[in-house]
């Protein structure tokens, strides 16, 4: 985390430009401009900027936003994250929930429609941009038949098309690591092994196959989690929710500086934390894999 802080840090003010620039301020005095850069601490040098900032953020405070008046960062992501961890929530779910049974499918009918099918799906799924996605779900089912809004948020139907264009790309990953990972666990001895004794094929699979296959889309769940509800820039951008990746596309924009470095700190803490429970979810599924280990 340290060294995530101090990277964006310095890498954010090394970029040319401010977030009160003279030449995009043309009709503002260069007496007012100097007094605001000197309320944010502008005026000072970066390496005491940047002992003022790590201060601050000792005491869990992520700062004040430039751009927008009478907000603080910590604000900004109270208020944004409930919306952004809904939306990316549901499309966890959604992906599970389709990329798993499919993967196995396609693995346990090997060479058959099904496996064609989930790879025609995954294939889509990772080439195509989210973006175009976005417009073509949008166009049929919003402009053309009329079922669901365009955008905004406030009712279940503003998240259908929002949680389908998140969870496609997941859904294409799951898919295919989980087939992988079943066609490899099913060539396992105790497979065999379990076959050979009269075990029936459906507990074979439940309790012997998935259980063992599932580790590699654990594993993919970590960033996968920390992504999805902590917000989507492209697509909280076209459908005007009101989530975290808004505010940071909006910040990057305005060369907000407490504002990116609030959001890229919320994220980074977020993803450790999601990949030290997907660390504890291998010993819980695997009784292989020890703490100790």
């Amino acid at each position: 985390m340290f060294v995530l802080v101090t990277a964006t840090f310095f890498l954010m003010h090394a970029v040319p430009g401010s977030p009160f620039n003279p030449s995009e301020q043309k009709n503002v005095p260069a007496e007012i401009l100097a007094q605001i850069q000197a309320k944010y601490g502008l005026d000072q040098p970066i390496w005491k900027q940047y002992l003022r900032y790590m201060n601050n953020l000792l005491h869990g405070d992520l700062g004040e936003s430039f751009k927008k008046i009478n907000y603080t960062v910590n604000e900004l992501v109270l208020g944004g994250f409930p919306v952004s961890a809904i939306l990316g929530a549901w499309a966890i779910v959604f992906a599970l929930a389709v990329g798993i049974p499919l993967g196995i499918v396609s693995a346990l009918k090997r060479g058959g429609w099904m496996d064609w099918f989930s790879m025609i799906v995954s294939t889509i799924g990772i080439s195509v941009p989210t973006f175009i996605i976005a417009v073509l779900m949008m166009f049929v089912f919003a402009m053309k038949l009329g079922w669901l809004p365009v955008f905004g948020y406030g009712t279940w139907k503003h998240l259908i098309i929002p949680v389908v264009c998140l969870a496609l790309a997941p859904i294409a990953y799951i898919t295919r690591l989980m087939r992988s990972s079943m066609l490899e666990v099913s060539r396992q001895d105790y497979i065999r092994t379990a076959r050979a004794k009269g075990v029936p094929e459906f507990t074979v699979i439940a309790k012997h196959g998935i259980r063992n296959a599932v580790l590699p889309v654990v594993t993919y769940l970590g960033p996968l989690v920390a992504g999805l509800l902590t917000g989507s820039f492209v697509v909280e951008r076209l459908f005007m929710l009101p989530g975290m990746g808004r505010y940071f596309v909006t910040a990057v924009n305005d060369r907000d500086y407490s504002v990116i470095l609030g959001l890229t700190i919320f994220y980074g803490g977020f993803l450790m934390l999601c990949i030290l429970l997907v660390d504890i979810a291998y010993a819980v599924i695997d009784p292989r894999v020890r703490f100790s280990e």
